[in-house]
């Protein structure tokens, strides 16, 4: 694929004015504040699986308005000391899968928490577990659309909440230090990664890798692939609705969310990338709110990134950080 976006060192320093509400603080302070008093203890429950050196638990802990939200925690086994923590969250439309697909973490030594998208699993991977239980009215086929002509109704409300609150459950474990947790993920995953950091203090790290849900209104106007075609469809039918529509994504653009972010940081991006962007990473990066922040550069690559040598390069920025 030819390059398409800017060149790297325009990327480098590239900080665009991006729509940010008024209210954005109140309107995730209220919204945490509410689903935080719905709240209940984490469950857990053992899963038998084939391996030998690891521990995988069912889990089930309370998200956005108290709803259920599934994840898989996979420790170390024989650990006697509280684990560094990772949380991890979801590409696009995958689920958590069966216990037995992601054990690097817990292998190198941190308790892996892989936290269910409500709604999604159905595209790829093993499935998910985890309902989404709340009427948005009409919406193109996906979830980028689903109630989004009002924050409080739109999709990604639910799934950033229940994203910060995976994280107070992790802290909650007596198998986890409350005090090292890091949040990761790619795609979808590194976008809700960083709505994560910023909507939670005192996390060791951040790794977001090609992440998606970044800067909006650039990102609509220059793929034409999905997830992001959903929301063209969608106003390719509700022609009058764009700027409620980009009103609404206002709250859920990552730009915004880095900018409030205080973990050290770990990006990527690939700067092929037709589904996210390299511009759109590079927004929310440049406007990431931490001193410590770094970005792995894949020259050649598109969506894939780096793959297994950005997870080694985030295990070798972890380490330094916990």
């Amino acid at each position: 694929m030819p390059r398409f976006d800017l060149r790297l060192a325009e990327l480098q320093n590239y900080r665009p004015t991006v729509r940010e509400p008024a209210d954005f603080d109140s309107f995730w302070a209220d919204t945490l504040a509410e689903s935080r008093a719905a709240a209940r203890e984490p469950r857990l429950s053992a899963v038998t699986t084939p391996f030998t050196t690891l521990d995988v638990y069912d889990v089930t802990f309370t998200g956005y308005g108290g709803d259920d939200v599934k994840a898989w925690l996979t420790l170390p086994r024989n650990s006697d000391a509280p684990l560094p923590a990772v949380v991890e969250y979801n590409g696009y439309n995958g689920g958590r899968g069966i216990p037995v697909e992601r054990i690097g973490w817990a292998s190198a030594g941190y308790a892996h928490l892989l936290m269910d998208t409500r709604g999604q699993g159905s595209t790829w991977g093993s499935g998910g577990h985890t309902p989404d239980p709340h009427p948005t009215g009409p919406a193109a086929p996906g979830f980028m659309t689903r109630g989004i002509e009002d924050p409080s109704t739109y999709y990604y409300r639910r799934v950033y909440t229940d994203a910060a609150l995976a994280i107070d459950a992790v802290r909650s474990l007596p198998h986890v230090d409350p005090q090292r947790v890091a949040v990761a993920g790619g795609s979808q995953g590194g976008g809700i990664a960083i709505a994560a950091a910023g909507l939670s203090r005192g996390l060791t790290a951040a790794m977001p890798d090609v992440p998606f849900l970044c800067h909006f209104e650039r990102a609509v106007g220059m793929t034409d692939t999905d997830p992001y075609q959903e929301i063209v469809r969608y106003l390719s039918v509700y022609r009058h609705a764009e700027e409620r529509v980009f009103d609404t994504l206002s709250y859920f653009d990552a730009v915004n969310h880095a900018a409030r972010a205080d973990a050290p940081g770990l990006f990527s991006v690939g700067l092929l990338d037709p589904i996210c962007p390299p511009s759109t990473v590079f927004a929310a990066y440049n406007r990431y709110g931490a001193v410590d922040k770094a970005i792995e550069v894949y020259a050649h690559n598109q969506h894939e990134g780096g793959q297994s040598y950005q997870w080694v390069a985030q295990t070798e920025f972890l380490a330094g950080r916990v």
